[in-house]
């Protein structure tokens, strides 16, 4: 019988979106196929400290042990020693926003030479960031709300100034930390007395604020599978249950609606998802990615809204929803981000070989 791939499930982590990992972790321990793959849980506190091997597993299995109580192991940056121990064969990281979706994690991995489900450092580390997604997309003539970037020291030196740029973009706005999901520290500005509130509160979070033009619009989601070529599966959209789709709604009291697949119109649908694998190719994105739609009311054109590198895995996500919809089940969709994992490491430690050639012995490569 073959050995059971050992699969690093890594959750928790230090951002805002903490117990939402938690919860995505949980989902995907259940649907990892458990011929093919042995979990080992890797629970990482808020302050970005490695649980012990019991408090990780007493986690995923949801016994009231809380994400707060996390036993760490001594020291404050200590790894778990089973990633450097040979213990594990593959990275699964569930890590939500930064220190984990930004490309932290797939940096450790790519240090330790392990393989790891997902984008890559680069492409994780630019999905994370709101403002260079968009400017990336612009460049290539894709479609994004207008913006504009705003940085802690601009708005501390220089607010009205900030709140000048702002209202050139009209009302009403949205105010978003740039490099944060799970629409943690977002507010809608109707007015501009409240403008200065919104950039405080998204504060907290980010240093880097974007504010975008609120446009009139429905919310769309397609996922995306890597390979080659990627899969883009039917368009999903979110109704929210609030003025907006914000934490609450997705995660809190469940008064979004999820429509999967969306009513949209076969034409829409396919640019819808043919947007959705040219924005991940641009971003150069690998193994999985939702890209989040606007689609305008007035004017039915599509707006890509953000990409986001490791969506969530709860039981309500859209990513495992559209891909089942679209003939990939959860259970074969885990094991395919494991099989894409592995060839990326397979093919990239064939480059780093060739880079540790002799000189002369690569001048000969021909």
């Amino acid at each position: 019988m073959t050995a059971r791939l050992r699969i690093a499930l890594v959750f928790g982590g230090r951002s805002g979106e903490h117990e939402v990992s938690v919860i995505s972790a949980r989902s995907v321990a259940r649907n990892l196929d458990p011929e093919r793959f042995a979990v080992l849980p890797c629970a990482v506190d808020r302050e970005g400290r490695w649980a012990d091997e019991a408090t990780s597993a007493a986690l995923l299995e949801d016994d009231g042990t809380t994400p707060d109580t996390v036993a760490p192991f001594a020291g404050r940056h200590a790894l778990d020693p089973r990633l450097l121990a040979g213990e594990v064969d593959v990275v699964f990281p569930v890590l939500h926003g930064p220190y984990g979706e930004d490309g932290t994690i797939q940096g450790l991995c790519e240090m330790l030479d392990l393989p790891y489900v997902g984008c890559g450092v680069a492409a994780s580390a630019l999905t994370m960031d709101k403002v260079l997604t968009k400017r990336v997309l612009a460049s290539a003539g894709v479609a994004t709300a207008r913006f504009v970037a705003v940085g802690e020291p601009e708005w501390r030196g220089q607010p009205a100034g900030c709140a000048a740029r702002c209202r050139e973009l009209g009302l009403p706005l949205f105010v978003k930390p740039a490099r944060l999901g799970s629409s943690v520290g977002i507010s809608k500005v109707k007015s501009w007395s409240e403008l200065p509130e919104a950039v405080e509160r998204a504060l907290v979070f980010d240093d880097l604020v974007i504010v975008e033009e609120g446009l009139d619009a429905r919310e769309i989601e397609v996922a995306v599978l890597g390979g080659s070529p990627p899969h883009a599966s039917v368009p999903g959209e979110v109704v929210p249950g609030h003025e907006f789709y914000d934490y609450a709604d997705k995660y809190l009291d469940n008064a979004c609606t999820l429509l999967a697949p969306a009513p949209l119109d076969e034409d829409l649908a396919a640019e819808a998802r043919r947007l959705s694998v040219a924005a991940f190719q641009l971003l150069a994105c690998e193994g999985m990615a939702r890209v989040d739609f606007l689609l305008e009311r007035r004017t039915s054109r599509l707006y890509v809204n953000e990409l986001n590198a490791i969506p969530g895995f709860t039981a309500i996500s859209m990513y495992p929803r559209l891909m089942a919809l679209s003939g990939v089940g959860y259970r074969e969709l885990l094991s395919r981000l494991v099989e894409l994992a592995l060839e990326r490491h397979t093919r990239r430690r064939r480059f780093a070989a060739a880079a540790r050639l002799p000189l002369a012995a690569r001048a000969a490569v021909p």
